[in-house]
């Protein structure tokens, strides 16, 4: 549990952080982690980067309740829990991300409208996805597969970075 959930969430925080820096003042605001669950990442991600507004949307009533408590518990004015669909969702991020969601098709279709104008998707994924990369349409470009490395964790793991093409 420990190696596959939480390190595995840990790992991507450094390539997220990197992502950040070099993004424009204002433009790093927010991130919408989708089908969230338990809380990973979205939990780790807020509280490795306290200046990042975390909010983490469930279709499942108790798991968004979970996150708003955990928020509270751990004193993360930056953590929310959000029950929704994410496809009905109004307000705009700047990064949307999922871990073990579901198809890179369905993750950046059911989010497209939660991106802010300058916004990016972030997919955690096992192996690198090729079939899955392959069945995005023209309106998604990955630009950036980069593997993880999750220590004790003797499988693949990698993010794959996405930006919505006009």
């Amino acid at each position: 549990m420990l190696t596959h959930h939480l390190l595995d969430s840990l790992a991507a925080v450094v390539p997220l952080r990197r992502h950040l820096q070099s993004m424009p003042e204002g433009q790093r605001e927010k991130l919408l982690d989708v089908g969230s669950g338990g809380g990973l990442p979205g939990v780790v991600f807020a509280i490795c980067i306290p200046e990042l507004d975390v909010s983490c949307v469930d279709t499942v009533a108790k798991k968004a309740a979970f996150i708003n408590q955990a928020a509270a518990a751990l004193k993360l004015s930056n953590l929310h829990g959000i029950h929704a669909r994410v496809e009905t969702l109004t307000q705009k991020f700047d990064i949307v991300s999922c871990r073990a969601f579901a198809s890179l098709i369905d993750f950046t279709t059911w989010s497209r409208f939660t991106l802010a104008e300058h916004a990016v998707w972030l997919a955690m994924k096992g192996k690198h996805p090729e079939d899955e990369m392959a069945a995005l349409g023209p309106d998604v470009a990955v630009f950036h597969v980069e593997p993880l490395q999750v220590p004790a964790l003797d499988a693949d793991r990698c993010i794959v970075w996405m930006r919505p093409v006009a």
